[in-house]
């Protein structure tokens, strides 16, 4: 089989590269499953360079979130279509899962679409409905809005009944994105201030940030008072930091957003929030978008648009 593999570390992918491995066999407790398809997030890339919290020991394999077939393992049947969270692992023929991470996929979705709700949609569930509790009709300023993490964020606060304001650096985008979802309110990355602050009447209840960077600067300065700043990541390449005189003035809260540990810190959440995902995909309440899928042998190529942030939702790999 073959496995998506880092064995150094580098800004350019050169130390990654598609190798054939040894099969995988099932094992007790564990679902062996042949992948269909494997989004591709931000961690993904930044763990080639390095760059994210986890930090996994050379040589690895990356790949958060796959669907696929059951070969064997335990509570499914041989061929049954699921979806499982990997972690790790996931850019490969086949990967061998916890059985507790493998759900049934919902059958209206494709195999690419169901890769690609794990990570983004849980990650928007945790900042907008668990930490930051987004009501009906409350205005949401969502960044960095047509990548998977932000479009998520978007249809997710849409089925809340929030009032969504999206950003991105790309008109065409937005365009796309507002067609699509029919968000109200379209603006660009920079100069958003003055624009939030008119269609809000003083600023956003809730931000979401996955960008960082001179958009973060700006946001503190576009939240409402009483707000939530949802901090997601850092896209941007820059950490920014706020003076804690600005959280003090308008009494708004700044919320780190690490989706998965918070899972892990506290379980039985975890598990109800990944429950709440998965039903709204079941229900059709939540529409995920697949921008591209690229073949696993073409994985350069899909690394490459996701550093260019060309896509609007989500890119996967496929065998």
């Amino acid at each position: 089989m073959r496995s998506l593999v880092v064995s150094t570390l580098s800004p350019d992918l050169s130390g990654t590269a598609l190798l054939d491995v040894p099969d995988l066999a099932p094992a007790p407790g564990k679902v062996l499953i042949d992948v269909k398809a494997a989004a591709l997030n931000y961690p993904d890339l930044l763990m080639t360079k390095g760059e994210y919290q986890l930090k996994p020991p050379l040589p690895f394999s990356p790949g958060m979130e796959i669907a696929g077939e059951v070969i064997a393992g335990e509570g499914f049947a041989p061929g049954e279509a699921v979806v499982a969270g990997t972690r790790l692992g996931g850019f490969a023929d086949r990967v061998l899962v916890d059985a507790a991470a493998v759900r049934r996929k919902p059958p209206h979705l494709s195999f690419g679409e169901a890769a690609g709700v794990g990570a983004a949609y849980l990650t928007a569930d945790v900042a907008l409905v668990r930490l930051a509790k987004v009501e009906a009709g409350e205005w949401v300023l969502i960044h960095g809005a047509t990548g998977g993490v932000g479009l998520a964020a978007v249809d997710l606060a849409l089925s809340l009944g929030a009032r969504v304001i999206a950003t991105s650096r790309s008109p065409e985008k937005l365009a796309i994105l507002k067609e699509a979802y029919g968000v109200e309110a379209c603006l660009p990355a920079t100069g958003f201030r003055e624009p939030v602050k008119e269609l809000t009447g003083g600023g956003a209840q809730v931000i979401y940030d996955p960008v960082g960077g001179d958009v973060f600067d700006e946001s503190v300065r576009s939240i409402a008072f009483g707000g939530r700043l949802c901090v997601v990541g850092f896209t941007s390449g820059r950490i920014a930091t706020v003076s804690t005189n600005m959280p003090l003035i308008k009494g708004f809260s700044v919320i780190g957003v690490r989706a998965g540990e918070y899972g892990r810190q506290f379980p039985a959440k975890g598990r109800e929030n990944q429950d709440a995902i998965w039903r709204l995909a079941e229900e059709g309440k939540i529409r995920p978008r697949v921008h591209a899928e690229y073949a696993l042998a073409d994985w350069r190529s899909a690394f490459e648009a996701m550093q260019r942030s060309d896509m609007v939702g989500k890119i996967v790999l496929t065998p």
